[in-house]
């Protein structure tokens, strides 16, 4: 059996929160993290996912952290969120080699749909 799996990167517990009980519903397997720090720290650049990644955190924000996955050569697609209103967010992100800017409140369906679509996110599971 395969998952496919998210890594969130907001430092907003509650966003984390939400996100991870949503994506669950859809058969995601989600890891949070409250900072881009504790997401390096814990995944490889080679471990499969897609990365769901705040803009506007302290310490690294969500586009210095892209700076860094780009760096480090993984493929990891990434996804980003904001809270903030960014008239320019979404060709920013695409711009930055990110595969889409969602707005919060995310729309779940919107979100899921996106992910779906997304190559080599998925990892064997064994059971």
């Amino acid at each position: 059996m395969e998952m496919k799996k998210v890594y969130v990167v907001d430092d907003d517990e509650s966003v984390c929160r939400a996100l991870k009980i949503l994506l669950g519903t859809f058969d995601f397997q989600v890891e949070t993290f409250n900072s881009s720090r504790n997401f390096f720290d814990t995944v490889s650049a080679d471990t499969p996912g897609c990365l769901l990644l705040d803009v506007n955190m302290p310490g690294l924000d969500g586009w210095a952290t892209q700076k860094i996955i780009l760096a480090s050569g993984s493929g990891r697609p990434v996804i980003f969120i904001s809270a903030v209103r960014q008239a320019d967010g979404v060709a920013r992100a695409l711009e930055v080699g990110a595969v889409g800017f969602l707005q919060k409140p995310v729309d779940g369906q919107t979100l899921v749909d996106l992910i779906d679509g997304l190559p080599g996110i998925s990892q064997a599971v064994l059971e």
